[in-house]
């Protein structure tokens, strides 16, 4: 026992529970231990894959590996869409290595060493190299060259950076080859015979032209048709298969939006009441809009376009105002702004800049050239000699290319007031630039706005207020989805309802950008509850009720049976209409005097073909039924989709401009579209459940 405590205080509780685990082995079956143990796993699983499943911790370590690469291909900069395109490609990448590629394998697929250098180094270039921007030239071509050099400092970099990349590279380039031969297996294995080509060229050089009946189906409900309950039932069991769905809630919820009250409103305006004074004579607006203002002062002139962007009192002011003049405060719904016209200036939106970039510590080296600049020395050569940004891929030495006020680096928004070819000294975080520009674009009027704002935020007492409506609320619902409704118009509050919310979605409503809290909530409870209160961006309350849950894989009878309801009576009252039509029609033998029996016009149309069933806005039955027909027969009564159609055949005509050679590549399409839906129905052949939303 001492030994096992020792084990205890070292490893901690998780080693315990395995402890417990064996010693319970001695006294349970073996089947039993099974099932416990795969119960506590589970609950750590992120989805299961051909029957396998996908553990948190190795999916965590896929995601960490493809975070890396990331951030080495994009510079460390990551936000909430990165961190989601990462967990994908983790989760594909899965796939791929569970499904696509033991698929490849099997058909007896496999990549040489050689083959592998031949897709780096050689003439049979992986599009996956060809797609990376490191390896492309000044013109955007591949450029095997830098391929080589890189592999090369692969082998010198200490840190192991470039090696990582480059095994990520590889992984790529092999998985894509495999899946890339499988595909081409299939598509080569299927075989176009005689057969379909004689009977392609014949429907695609074949049109018909046609006058028609149509006795439209129309909308109204037909209270005379009636569906059984063993109808529908032996509809379901017919056609189950094709209702296939993924896991999914259905929830309503109520939301409180926490907005200032007037109390907030009045207070806010008072706080800008006070400090408008000095916004309108202060000689340093960057300090004062720091301290004073929810937006700082960027120095930005703006056109008369781009302040249109601005309320439009602003945007009226800016343009009529004297430099230095002010706009008193006024509200835009729940925010208070002032503004200043601190300047105007006849600005160009581009400019062309050059520049040579020196260390900081290079301050007499700096001056030093400047003069000599300013003497006419040729800033090219100098850029060429002193810069230490030697950028090969711009067609001079010390080219930075064409900014705007909005692109630039920062500590160049002085150049823009400068003369053409005028020569600055400025220093940023890159060190001591000596920049110029060369060119510009047609320079106008630009205003430089100071502008004080402040939104006006709830305030303690407004917030708890807020949260004593959303507790009155919940507290009245209970744990009870029945009473959801009632409360809520008892309290004269609007239920929002969000049908068939995926397992895996990231909002419940477009309006709304952070509900991961209350997806959490719905996917961990069941049917018939309701939330307590749900905090979203400290700005709303959620309360939610769970209406219905619908599992994944095929739809349940009870899901499904009204809509199918809804198809049987429809094929019914497709048949009456038939029976009523024929019977109308009678012996009539011509298609006028069909027209003139069903009240009805005669239509006509041209140039139809078979072989585009629903291409032609026609109804694909009718179609159908046209090419199986003699031509000057009168036919019908026909059951299509939205009507019942008599029609004769009145010219047909068979060219000779749909050869075997469009057979052939229309089949190539269409092998190319299963090539393309193909790893869909690969992971759905494999049943991949995706549970990622339990962690992520």
């Amino acid at each position: 026992m001492a030994v096992l405590e020792k084990i205890r205080v070292k490893m901690g509780a998780f080693i315990t529970i395995i402890i417990a685990l064996a010693l319970l082995s001695f006294i349970i079956d073996p089947s039993t231990l099974e099932s416990t143990l795969s119960m506590f796993s589970s609950k750590y699983d992120v989805g299961e894959i051909d029957g396998k499943s996908v553990t948190y911790q190795d999916y965590q370590n896929k995601v960490d590996y493809f975070t890396r690469i990331y951030e080495m291909s994009s510079g460390g900069v990551m936000n909430d869409q990165a961190q989601d395109m990462i967990n994908n490609s983790a989760w594909q990448d899965e796939i791929v290595e569970r499904v696509y590629i033991p698929a490849a394998e099997n058909a007896g697929l496999r990549l040489g060493s050689d083959e592998l250098l031949d897709m780096s180094q050689g003439t049979d270039i992986s599009p996956v190299l060809a797609n990376e921007a490191s390896f492309r030239d000044e013109s955007g071509a591949f450029d095997g060259q830098r391929v080589v050099d890189f592999v090369r400092a692969v082998s010198q970099d200490q840190s192991g950076q470039l090696q990582l990349y480059w095994s990520y590279l590889e992984d790529n380039m092999s998985k894509d080859r495999l899946f890339t031969k499988y595909l081409s297996l299939l598509e080569k294995s299927a075989v176009v015979n005689p057969l379909e080509l004689d009977r392609a060229i014949a429907d695609n050089n074949t049109t018909y032209s046609v006058d028609f009946v149509v006795s439209p189906m129309g909308f109204e409900q037909d209270t005379t048709i009636k569906v059984s309950n063993e109808e529908v039932r032996a509809y379901y069991e017919e056609h189950k298969h094709l209702y296939r769905q993924i896991e999914s809630k259905d929830i309503d919820y109520v939301v409180f939006e926490v907005v200032p009250s007037a109390e907030d409103l009045e207070l806010t305006y008072n706080n800008m009441e006070k400090v408008y004074p000095e916004f309108t004579t202060t000689k340093n607006m960057k300090t004062f809009l720091a301290r004073n203002s929810d937006q700082p002062f960027t120095g930005y002139y703006y056109s008369e376009q781009e302040l249109e962007a601005m309320p439009s009192q602003i945007a009226e002011f800016a343009t009529k105002a004297k430099v230095s003049e002010s706009l008193p405060v006024f509200q835009d719904e729940n925010t208070y702004y002032a503004a200043r016209l601190m300047d105007v200036k006849s600005l160009p939106d581009s400019i062309f800049v050059k520049h040579i970039l020196l260390p900081a510590s290079e301050e007499s080296r700096a001056d030093s050239l400047l003069a000599v600049l300013k003497k006419g020395g040729d800033f090219t050569e100098l850029a060429r000699e002193y810069s230490i940004d030697q950028n090969p891929n711009v067609e001079q030495p010390g080219d930075l290319g064409w900014m705007t006020q909005l692109y630039t680096i920062p500590g160049f928004e002085s150049l823009f007031m400068a003369d053409r070819n005028e020569v600055l000294k400025l220093t940023t975080s890159y060190g001591i630039h000596l920049v110029k520009y060369t060119e510009k674009t047609r320079p106008y009027e630009k205003y430089q706005v100071a502008v004080l704002v402040k939104e006006a935020v709830a305030g303690k007492q407004t917030y708890a207020d807020f949260y004593a409506k959303a507790n009155e609320f919940a507290t009245q619902c209970g744990a009870d989805a029945t009473k959801f409704d009632e409360v809520a118009k008892s309290l004269n509050i609007p239920v929002y309802p969000a049908l068939r919310v995926p397992a895996s979605a990231k909002t419940i409503s477009n309006s709304y950008e952070n509900t991961k809290e209350v997806l959490r909530w719905m996917n961990e409870n069941e049917a018939g509850s309701v939330s307590n209160i749900i905090a979203v961006d400290n700005r709303y309350f959620f309360v939610v009720a769970i209406r219905g849950e619908h599992h994944a894989g095929i739809a349940t009878y009870n899901e499904v049976a009204m809509q199918m309801k809804e198809l049987i009576a429809m094929e019914k009252r497709g048949i009456k209409l038939t029976e009523q039509t024929k019977e109308r029609v009678g012996d009539a033998a011509t298609l006028s005097q069909v027209a003139e029996r069903l009240n009805l016009s005669v239509n006509h149309r041209d140039g139809v073909v078979f072989s585009s069933l629903t291409s032609q806005q026609l109804d694909p039955k009718f179609v159908g039924a046209i090419a199986a027909a003699k031509e000057g027969e009168l036919v019908g009564p026909v059951t299509g989709e939205i009507g019942v159609y008599y029609f004769t055949i009145t010219g047909k005509e068979v060219g000779a401009f749909y050869t075997e050679d469009d057979a052939r590549a229309r089949k190539t399409r269409e092998l190319q579209y299963i090539n393309q839906v193909l790893p869909a129905v690969m992971a759905e052949d494999a049943n991949v459940v995706d549970t990622r939303y339990k962690f992520y």
